[in-house]
């Protein structure tokens, strides 16, 4: 009897504590429908830009050649008879326009075709061939750089093949945009780590206002006349600045095992006050649905794990594009806006750009933050400032 008694005491204490036992058994099936629409719009597609400098051949019989041209016709023809509609050749009009592209996500690779190719070329049938040298571009620490550099090379070998009958005889030459040759696993980790450190504040900032209702002390507040914006803006100061220390302690943590700073210091704090602001900012909303400290620490978990692994703070995830700001991709995890910072501070402290480059990303953090903030406060406004 006396387990029974035990089991049915149990039992009351988890409905009691409905939220703690919602999480548990609905965190898995929610994150099983959060991937399977992740996986539906994220649709493999590599993008190879081919700027070809090739001069070109003048045959004894007075024919002209240009195998960089026909190398683009050969690898469109390839591609349509493989059927690989996920890989687009486009031909470059310049290095720097293909770069843009290229640190803005529209493009995975850039290869290039250097001015004697088509001369050497035509040398590996003499008895003294002269090396056929293609260079390749992007973020070699990208995934679909990696692929599109594969397949790159693969029908470049293709084509070479077919024109001399000789296999593999081309140099590649890697360049990597900024220093993400050069950088370790760990250090292009650190970017999104420094953002994950600001997702926390969605605890923090949600426990400091919910705080205020629990204890009751909001109702002085109501009765001093303070506005929700003045009583919501004197809290988020104080969370910025609780943002940047926290990204100064990462920093700090990751320095002495082995991160660089090689871009702008003033920018990455620029980028991480904005993210704190959008953190606080969607922090409203989630404190406008909670009653209690332990419903924050409950409830919070469900977008804590969405920032976390849909943002790009742990991992790099590239999704479908919703639409296009200029040369800027706004995908679907977009919505999130530490997104945009792990943007940011990608291209500020491993691309080493500057504050024109990273224009896109501050912009959308800075909408992203106004529509946060004015769902927030419209809802906390209702749900804890309202007097009745």
């Amino acid at each position: 009897m006396k387990l029974f008694s035990i089991i049915n005491k149990s039992i009351k204490e988890h409905v009691r504590n409905f939220w703690i036992l919602a999480l548990t058994v609905s965190c898995a099936p929610f994150f099983v429908f959060v991937y399977y629409l992740i996986d539906k719009s994220t649709q493999p597609a590599y993008t190879i830009h081919l700027l070809s400098n090739d001069n070109g051949i003048v045959t004894d019989g007075n024919k002209n050649i240009n195998f960089g041209e026909e190398m683009f016709r050969a690898f469109e023809k390839l591609q349509q008879d493989t059927g690989k509609s996920a890989i687009h050749f486009i031909k470059s009009k310049s290095r720097e326009s293909s770069l843009t592209q290229l640190k803005n996500y529209k493009a995975n690779l850039l290869m290039i075709v250097p001015e004697n190719f088509s001369k050497n070329i035509a040398s590996l049938s003499t008895a003294e061939p002269s090396p056929l040298d293609i260079e390749f571009v992007g973020n070699i620490t990208n995934i679909n750089y990696l692929i599109s550099a594969v397949l790159a090379g693969d029908y470049l070998n293709k084509f070479i093949l077919s024109m001399t009958g000789m296999p593999n005889p081309v140099n590649f030459k890697e360049t990597g945009i900024g220093t993400s040759g050069v950088r370790t696993s760990f250090e292009l980790a650190v970017p999104g780590l420094l953002i994950f450190s600001i997702i926390m504040l969605m605890f923090t900032a949600s426990i400091a206002l919910v705080v205020e209702s629990e204890k009751q002390t909001i109702k002085r507040l109501k009765l001093s006349n303070v506005s929700a914006f003045t009583f919501l803006s004197g809290i988020s100061v104080v969370q910025v600045f609780v943002g940047v220390v926290s990204v100064l302690i990462t920093l700090l943590t990751a320095i002495p095992l082995g991160f660089k700073i090689e871009g702008s210091f003033l920018l990455v704090l620029l980028v991480s006050a904005l993210c704190s602001i959008s953190i606080i900012a969607f922090s409203l909303i989630l404190a406008a649905g909670c009653k209690t400290i332990n419903h924050v620490l409950v409830i919070g978990n469900f977008p804590l794990f969405l920032f976390m692994f849909f943002s790009g703070s742990m991992f790099p995830l590239e999704t479908k594009t919703l639409f296009n700001i200029g040369d800027y991709n706004f995908t679907m995890n977009g919505i999130l806006s530490p997104s945009h910072a792990v943007s940011a501070l990608n291209k500020i402290l491993i691309m080493k750009e500057g504050f024109s480059e990273i224009l896109p990303e501050i912009g959308s953090l800075t909408v992203l933050s106004v529509i946060y903030f004015a769902i927030g406060i419209f809802l906390y406004h209702r749900r804890h400032m309202k007097i009745s």
